[in-house]
């Protein structure tokens, strides 16, 4: 990581601002009711931890994991889950949050998968979003930033497992 030539995509204090701009649109937009918050394990793990902190409304956390498996870095399409949610979710409240969405795939099968178990409502909040990289159609409920294409670490994205914790967002420089 450290011979990799980064640059800063967006700092901690823009990244912090834009996190309470979204947990005060979510609590308004659930204003007296309880969230279900489900995060994608693992990159959305930091992202999730301060929307919910600045979110002023009850809510319950839970996690699950996903994988999809091709050869090399290609996926092939085929998700799976790894770790299924814990909490009971029919007739309830149901935000997914999530670091990133690229292709759409992984997010487009999360959804499907959930939205068999009747939650009351179901909705989405990425930290990034790449609309350039979509293979199927998916539009979030709530986005914290749009980027382009690139590779971005940092902010519990990660490379190779290395990276998570950097308080900022980083675009690796090829």
């Amino acid at each position: 990581m450290k011979s990799m030539e980064k640059e800063v995509l967006f700092s901690k204090e823009i990244i912090s601002k834009r996190v309470q701009e979204l947990a005060d649109e979510i609590a308004r937009d659930y204003k007296g009711r309880e969230l279900i918050v489900i995060g994608v394990l693992k990159g959305a793990f930091v992202f999730m931890a301060d929307l919910i902190r600045f979110l002023q409304i009850p809510c319950l956390v839970d996690f699950t994991q996903l994988a999809s498996y091709g050869s090399g870095s290609v996926s092939s399409g085929s998700i799976v889950i790894k770790k299924d949610i814990s909490l009971p979710i029919e007739g309830r409240d149901v935000l997914i949050v999530e670091d990133i969405v690229d292709t759409g795939l992984t997010l487009s099968f999360l959804v499907r998968t959930l939205k068999e178990r009747s939650p009351r409502s179901l909705k989405v909040c990425v930290f990034l979003d790449k609309k350039m990289r979509r293979q199927v159609p998916f539009t979030a409920d709530y986005t914290g930033f749009v980027i382009d294409d690139g590779f971005v670490v940092g902010y519990g994205l990660d490379f190779s497992e290395q990276a998570r914790s950097l308080p900022d967002v980083y675009i690796i420089k090829e």
